[in-house]
């Protein structure tokens, strides 16, 4: 059976010398990944078997292992791993670092051990006192806080965020439930780009409507962002694109994740959304935050205030936008904005566009979707989406709010990879993976998926992702 192991972790390895622990961490890691002992008295001494370096070559083992840890890779200890306090301390290491650091014991016949570390001219005496040790080890690790003691064997490296996806899909299999999915268009350099751009997004939007995808997103950014790519990259207007894609597409709903509150005046965006749901057959989303990039706004010339004006500016646009696309055309006056009166012809033609809050904090931000939103944006892994709707639902006590009435969506990168292809680009897995962590959102409360796919460069890339959307229909 294959053992699944969250990257980054931390591997200690377990065993007397000529366990085999080397051989097996060189089968199953990169050459980089692996910080030994013997290799680094070699380093730091005359040679592998030189045991007077030992200490300098453990100072470095440790220092290897600190500074990988610390930024987030993999390391993989190749010592005999059976001195208590080394392990201690590598164990607070890795807490420090928030990283999981899980144990490998070699428990190899003596005979074989024997054997094996003759020939490398290792003492009995030693060995002998090696064995005794590996005896108990196995009760001693599982006394310490490493996250799993696992025996040798085939080892596949798993972003966090897939370790429980197997069981989660076989949940799905089993009592299916229900997700919608949507389609996030962040990145927009296709081949042969500017010329190509309109044809294979419209492409990639067909491609989206065919294969279940229920919504279609696109940032309201002017320049990239620098958590997608590099800023002298393709960035297209939100809007301009959004209604470009409604007159490509029949059935997909079409927002912003999303509109930065800074960057138009409020009753002018209300026009503009309204005019898209008019001309997209009433399937306007109206996506709307608080805005952050502050170098977009230097570029642009926009002011870029305070970050208590600028949630005072959301809180007047989740007020006036609904007034804007309703009956009548009453005055408002808000925080920031007076508008005598609220006039937009034509109207929206659903009776009330739907508005979505991007961010996730508990303060402020989750307090204004209780109170005035119909759908909420959040982002992490299920415990974090749990702890955030917990948050939520509080609001929406305070509130006198039912917390049904607001959507649940949450956003994050994805990239579906075939057996043996490289888990290359944010979000890679398999599609059964794939399946497996939705299931665990859904069962977090998310009702809808946005899918940022990192390989998103044509209808290729969406097609691939099929499957998974199938699986939850």
């Amino acid at each position: 059976m294959t053992l699944r192991l969250p990257d980054p972790c931390l591997v200690v390895l377990v065993g007397a010398t000529g366990a085999g622990k080397s051989h097996w961490a060189a089968e199953w890691f990169a050459p980089d990944q692996i910080v030994a002992s013997d290799r680094l008295r070699a380093v730091v001494g005359a040679g592998e078997d030189d045991m007077r370096a030992s200490g300098d070559a453990f100072e470095v083992l440790e220092l290897i292992v600190a500074k990988r840890l610390r930024r987030g890779l993999t390391a993989v200890v190749d010592s005999t791993g059976l001195d208590a306090k080394r392990r201690a301390a590598w164990l607070a290491l890795a807490e420090r670092h928030k990283v999981p650091a899980h144990a490998v014991l070699f428990e190899v016949d003596a005979r074989v051990v024997r054997e094996r570390a003759r020939g490398l001219g290792v003492p009995s005496k030693v060995v002998t006192a090696q064995l005794r040790d590996v005896a108990a080890a196995g009760e001693a690790l599982r006394a310490e806080a490493f996250a799993g003691v696992h025996a040798p064997g085939p080892v596949q490296l798993v972003p966090p965020a897939f370790l429980a996806a197997p069981e989660a899909a076989a949940r799905q299999r089993d009592n299916p439930r229900v997700l919608a999915f949507g389609l996030q268009v962040s990145r927009f350099d296709f081949a042969g780009h500017p010329a190509t751009t309109g044809a294979t997004l419209a492409d990639m939007a067909r491609a989206a409507e065919e294969v279940g995808f229920q919504s279609l997103w696109v940032m309201d950014h002017f320049i990239q962002i620098p958590q997608v790519g590099r800023e002298w990259e393709d960035m297209l207007e939100s809007h301009t694109t959004l209604a470009y894609l409604a007159g490509v597409t029949e059935r997909l709903r079409l927002g912003t994740l999303c509109t930065g509150i800074t960057y138009r005046n409020i009753a002018h965006l209300a026009k503009i959304v309204a005019t898209l749901d008019v001309l997209s057959g009433g399937r306007a989303e109206c996506g709307i935050g608080a805005a952050w990039f502050e170098r977009e706004h230097r570029l642009y010339g926009w002011e870029f205030p305070s970050l208590a004006e600028r949630y005072a500016r959301l809180e007047d646009a989740l007020e006036l936008l609904p007034l804007m696309w309703g009956k009548g055309a009453p005055a408002f006056e808000g925080r920031t904005i007076i508008v005598p009166e609220a006039i937009c012809y034509p109207r929206p033609l659903q009776e009330r566009i739907p508005i979505l809050v991007g961010g996730s904090g508990e303060r402020r931000t989750l307090r204004l979707v209780a109170r005035h939103a119909d759908a909420c944006n959040l982002f992490g892994p299920p415990d974090m989406v749990r702890r955030k709707l917990a948050v939520l639902h509080e609001h929406c006590a305070t509130e006198g709010r039912d917390p049904a009435e607001v959507t649940v969506t949450h956003l994050a990168p994805a990239r579906v990879v075939e057996a043996g292809e490289e888990r290359a680009g944010p979000g890679a897995a398999s599609a059964d993976e794939h399946v497996g962590r939705y299931r665990e959102l859904a069962e977090a409360g998310v009702q809808t998926a946005i899918v940022g796919l990192s390989d998103a460069e044509g209808p290729e890339s969406v097609a691939r992702f099929a499957p998974v959307i199938e699986a939850f229909r």
